[in-house]
C-alpha cells in the first residue's frame, strides 16, 4: 500500500536552481546506519542497468558526518563526497539514521534544508524519516517509517501526520517509507514517476523483486506495546483492552477507563502510539482474527464473534482492507505455506478463544468503518492506462 499526493504534479513543476541536475541522486550516509537499507538506494541509483532498458541516474554517495562511516558488522565504508555534494543533486536519499533518540547533525540538516528550498527531491528511507523531520521537511506533511519507530516518530514530531500503515508516502517533494525492503518499494517508484511503468518494471525484474507491492504494513505490526507508554497512566488502559480483544466495547469505554473525556483521550493516546485510538483498536481486532485463522479451526463466523467484532461482515471488511484478502482467502493461503500439524495455539489465541460471557449486554460499537488517513492533500488520479492495483491506497 502506498499514498500518493496530489503535491506529484506540484512537486514535479518546482524548478531546480543552481547547479543541481534530476538525473543526479546524492544518497546521504550517516556513522552507525544498517548497511541493507543503505545499500538500497546505491543500488538502484548507482548501477547502469540502460542494457535492461532502465534510465541511467548518476549517483554521489556523501558522508553526512566526518568518517570513516561505522556500519553493521563493524564494517567502515569511505563516502567519496562530503555534504558539498548535495548541491547539485535533484534528489537526495536519506536511507537511514543509527539512532531514533538522538538529533542528527546540525551541518547535514542544514544541507537538506538548502536542497529543498532549491528545488530538490527529498526522500526518507526506514529511519531516515527521522532526519528529515529533524530538519522540519516533514512538519504538517503525511509520513510513515518503520511500523516499530512510528509511535515515537509520532510523539518526538507532533506536527508530522505520521501513518504507521503505509509503505510508503509520496508527498510530492518529500517521500518517506517503511522499514528494510519497503525502501526498495519507494525508490521503484521514484523510477517509476521519472520514467514511466516499463522502466520500473524493467529495475524490479532486475531486482527480482515484485514492481508494485500491495497492502500495507498492517500484517507486519504486533500488538506490544510502544516502549515510551510504559510508564504512562494510558498503559494500563492499552493492556486492559488487548486482554478484552474478545469483547465488545468501543474508544469511550476506554476513555471512560483512564477517566478522561473523549477529545482528552484521543489526543493523548494519538501523542502516544502514532494512531487513532478507533483505529488501533481496529487493527488490533484484525491481528487477533489473523492469529486465529492461523492456529484454530473456528469458523469465521467464530472469528468474529471472539474478536469483539459486531458480524462477520465487519469483519471481512476490516480485514480485506487491512490485509488485502478475505478472511477465509487468508486462512488457505497460510495453511497452504504451513503444514496442519504445524499449528499451535499460543497464549494470546487460549485467552481470546475463553467463552464470551452471558451476562449484560456488549455495549455498542461505533459504527465499523475503517478510519482512512487524513492528508492535507487528496491524492492523485493515476496516469491513463495504468491499472490499479489490488490494496493501494490512492486517495482516502
Amino acid at each position: 500500500m502506498s499514498h500518493d499526493s496530489a503535491a506529484a504534479p506540484e512537486a514535479a513543476a518546482r524548478k531546480l536552481s543552481g547547479r543541481r541536475r534530476k538525473e543526479i541522486v546524492a544518497v546521504l550516509l550517516f556513522s552507525g546506519g544498517p548497511i541493507f537499507e543503505s545499500s538500497i538506494p546505491l543500488s538502484v541509483f548507482g548501477i547502469d542497468r540502460q542494457d535492461a532498458g532502465v534510465p541511467r541516474y548518476r549517483l554521489l554517495v556523501c558522508a553526512g558526518e566526518e568518517g570513516p562511516l561505522r556500519t553493521t558488522g563493524g564494517l567502515e565504508l569511505t563516502a567519496p563526497q562530503g555534504l558539498e555534494a548535495i548541491s547539485r543533486a535533484g534528489t537526495v536519499v536519506v536511507p537511514a539514521w543509527r539512532s531514533i533518540t538522538s538529533p542528527p547533525p546540525e551541518e547535514a540538516l542544514d544541507a537538506l534544508r538548502r536542497a529543498h528550498e532549491e528545488g530538490a527531491r527529498i526522500v526518507g528511507l526506514c529511519t531516515g524519516a527521522f532526519v528529515l523531520a529533524a530538519a522540519g521537511l516533514l512538519d504538517g506533511r503525511p509520513a510513515t517509517t518503520h511500523w516499530m519507530y512510528a509511535p515515537t516518530l509520532a510523539k518526538r514530531y507532533p506536527s508530522v501526520h505520521v501513518d504507521p500503515r503505509e509503505l510508503f508516502v509520496d508527498d510530492g517533494d518529500v517521500l518517506t517509507s517503511a522499514g528494510t525492503a519497503a525502501g526498495i518499494d519507494l525508490c521503484l517508484h521514484i523510477v517509476r514517476t521519472d520514467h514511466g511503468n516499463e522502466a520500473a518494471g524493467a529495475l524490479a525484474r532486475r531486482l527480482v523483486v515484485p514492481p508494485r507491492r500491495s497492502g500495507g504494513q498492517e500484517r507486519y505490526l504486533d500488538r506490544s506495546l510502544p516502549e515510551e507508554i510504559g510508564a504512562d497512566p494510558l498503559a494500563e488502559v492499552v493492556a486492559w483492552a488487548l486482554e478484552h480483544l474478545h469483547e465488545q466495547f468501543d474508544v469511550e469505554t476506554l476513555a471512560a477507563r483512564a477517566y478522561m473525556s473523549r477529545r482528552t483521550f484521543d489526543r493523548r493516546f494519538r501523542s502516544l502510539t502514532g494512531s487513532a485510538p478507533l483505529q488501533w483498536l481496529i487493527t488490533q481486532r484484525v491481528l487477533q482474527a489473523q492469529r486465529l485463522l492461523e492456529t484454530s479451526d473456528y469458523s469465521v463466523d467464530e472469528v468474529a464473534g471472539r474478536c469483539g467484532f459486531r458480524s462477520p461482515v465487519a469483519l471481512r471488511g476490516h480485514f480485506r482492507r487491512q490485509l488485502g484478502s478475505s478472511p477465509a482467502a487468508y486462512r488457505a493461503a497460510y495453511r497452504a505455506r504451513r503444514p496442519q500439524g504445524d499449528r499451535q495455539p499460543d497464549q494470546d489465541t487460549a485467552s481470546a478463544a475463553r467463552p464470551l460471557p452471558p451476562s449484560d449486554p456488549p455495549a455498542t460499537l461505533p459504527p465499523e468503518t475503517a478510519v482512512p488517513f487524513q492528508s492535507r492533500r487528496t491524492a492523485a488520479p493515476l496516469p491513463a492506462g495504468t491499472a490499479s492495483v489490488p490494496g493501494q491506497r490512492s486517495a482516502p
